[in-house]
């Protein structure tokens, strides 16, 4: 789930640690890793004495870079007198250190550090993806000092579509809503079977064009939509998601079904695990149709198959982690599908690919069976046709998940049933100003707005968290080398590489920072939500440390750069962000479905099957 550029961001204080355990273990990877550095550099120094060398048990295969998972780079102790390597102390920002004090460092790390590490390595981190083992330092994003899982939750009183027929083209049905297909099903003038295999078939015909689909989960789906059906004529009815088709991205894990995490040292992995998500959709009756494209390791839209693309432009591609759910959203392959965040992979590829989708508030949502990237930042959240089927599918996934320790029941009120003229809503100065008036004529009080903070670090506590949570999910990854066969190598093999020199002090550092954010964001949120850009960076990096709501809602379209033809019907969508403190998803998602209630850019269609007169659509791939 990750998009990013360079940047700086902080954290929160997370759980109790007696201080005295806490004294002992921040020194542990700073002198480790300045150790490290002192046995695999050829920097010189004028400083002659003696120390103990770890050197590497395979140099030569080391140097050749050829080692692998049999041999992952395991130094042993040897002794040989070296000089001391500063340039290691300088990485750290540690050149305060004299000579004496590096080399106390070198042989604490001999005598202390390292064996605790490898013990350490080796009770968690024999396996990758952050399954299983996580961290005990858990961020909670309530702003509340009381805990609100015990607030009631109450039925949500969803609107019912008037008059629904059963369209006679499947096209306009994939288009449908999910209530609205609910209400066909519910009137038996389709089958959950009938459904099924509409979708099923748009995946096979338009998945390779657009490289967004992994596995088809044909099988899994017919088997699933015959219970609906089943269950439908004996008069059982599970909610608005029974019977409705749907897709997972590509890091949840699903039985007998490969999670390739979109990578090609995974493609082949099959989890015994039923993702906590899954079990929430398949216990509402949904049907899993497919497995989605996600970047690979959840990094942007380049996976081992390809790079998925942009359904309102083909030869741009959907930019984002959920690329996947992002496309085949729109393209009308599923109708919702489940995406995740960290930094970006569910706001970006929404708003290149024109669909609603809802970044919900922290902990709001499960994440048991699914890769980590960061625990403390990681968020899975839909991607759907408007605003209300955000909340239909929220309300299915919302709630504390027993194994997911940051997961927790957040306050969710009926967003039918708020009155909107009651709220004070800012807009920023990238705001859509469409929005701002649409919902102004609605009632809604309107206000210029500043979203004010003076930490000046956000982009970079947002680098550091990620990259070095990320490294610990992948520690075993990268010790063998297999970040040599990752997809694109700017990617996640430069910044693993780089937080193998950030220390736990500085890391810790970092998320102090957070928390002043967290604070400062806080008590300028003088407003009950704010509209403003969806993908600005800058807002990105602030939304996902402090844990804060967001709806991505298309707001129109504009021509594409470099047109092949002026009757090309390719567009570019614009998008605006609907923004909530957090635990007030429901805020964002009234004012959203306000502003869809009078518009109609989110029932747009693009043109994958007719691009416009001059504008041949690119040959298209096998079908799968």
């Amino acid at each position: 789930m990750a998009c990013y550029a360079d940047s700086e961001k902080g954290g929160d204080v997370f759980c109790p640690i007696p201080a005295r355990s806490i004294r002992r273990s921040l020194h542990l990877p700073m002198f480790v890793l300045v150790f490290t550095l002192l046995l695999n550099s050829n920097c010189v120094s004028s400083y002659s004495s003696g120390y103990w060398d770890f050197t590497c048990s395979n140099s030569t295969d080391m140097e050749r870079g050829k080692l692998g998972p049999k041999n992952p780079g395991v130094c042993s102790g040897k002794a040989k007198h070296l000089p001391v390597c500063e340039c290691g102390f300088k990485m750290l920002d540690s050149c305060f250190l004299n000579k004496n004090k590096m080399l106390e460092i070198e042989k604490g790390a001999n005598d202390f550090n390292i064996p605790i590490i490898r013990s350490n390595r080796k009770l968690v981190a024999s396996t990758d993806g952050g399954l299983h083992n996580p961290s005990c330092l858990v961020f909670n994003s309530a702003w509340k000092a009381q805990q609100l899982e015990h607030e009631p939750n109450k039925k949500l009183n969803y609107p019912s579509p008037d008059s629904i027929q059963r369209p006679k083209s499947d096209e306009d049905t994939a288009f449908m809503s999910i209530l609205e297909l609910g209400q066909l099903l519910k009137a038996n003038l389709i089958t959950s079977m009938e459904l099924t295999g509409i979708f099923l078939k748009r995946l096979k015909r338009y998945g390779p064009v657009l490289e967004s689909v992994v596995t088809i989960t044909e099988e899994l789906a017919y088997k699933q939509a015959k219970e609906a059906d089943q269950l439908l004529a004996e008069g059982k009815y599970l909610g608005p998601l029974h019977g409705i088709p749907y897709g997972l991205k590509d890091i949840i894990a699903v039985p007998n079904y490969t999670t390739t995490w979109g990578s090609t040292s995974f493609k082949d992995q099959v989890l015994d695990i039923e993702a906590w998500v899954y079990k929430r959709l398949k216990s509402a009756g949904a049907v899993l149709v497919a497995k989605l494209v996600t970047g690979s390791l959840a990094y942007d839209d380049i996976w081992f198959g390809g790079r998925t693309r942009n359904p309102w432009n083909i030869e741009e591609y959907s930019t984002g982690s959920s690329a996947g759910p992002a496309s085949c959203t729109s393209a009308g392959l599923v109708p919702f599908a489940i995406g995740s965040e960290t930094s970006g992979s569910i706001t970006y590829p929404a708003s290149r690919c024109g669909v609603t989708a809802l970044r919900p508030t922290f902990g709001a949502v499960g994440r048991t069976g699914v890769m980590s990237i960061a625990e403390s930042l990681d968020k899975l959240g839909p991607f759907c046709r408007n605003c209300v089927d955000c909340v239909v599918v929220l309300d299915a996934i919302r709630g504390k998940d027993p194994d997911d320790a940051s997961s927790r029941d957040i306050s969710f009120r009926d967003p039918f049933s708020i009155d909107i003229t009651k709220l004070t809503v800012g807009y920023l100065e990238d705001a859509e100003m469409e929005v701002v008036h649409v919902l102004q004529s609605k009632g809604v009080n309107m206000v210029p707005f500043n979203l004010s903070y003076t930490v000046d670090s956000v982009q970079g506590i947002l680098n550091f968290t990620m990259d070095v949570e990320m490294l610990a999910h992948f520690d075993k990854w990268q010790r063998s080398n297999l970040d040599d066969e990752y997809e694109a190598q700017d990617q996640w093999p430069i910044e693993l590489r780089r937080a193998r020199a950030i220390s736990a002090v500085d890391y810790l550092q970092a998320q102090r920072a957070r928390g002043i954010l967290i604070q400062q964001v806080r008590e300028s949120f003088n407003v009950d939500a704010f509209i403003g850009n969806a993908t600005d960076w800058e807002k990105v990096c602030v939304g996902n440390l402090v844990g804060f709501p967001v709806v991505v809602v298309p707001t129109g379209f504009k021509k594409i750069s470099d047109e092949p033809s002026n009757d090309t019907r390719r567009r570019t969508t614009i998008t605006t962000g609907i923004y909530a403190p957090p635990d007030h998803d429901h805020v964002a998602l009234a004012l959203a479905i306000a502003y869809q209630s009078v518009t109609n850019h989110h029932k747009q269609r693009p043109p994958i099957d007719d691009l416009g007169p001059n504008d041949p659509i690119p040959e298209s791939p096998k079908s799968l």
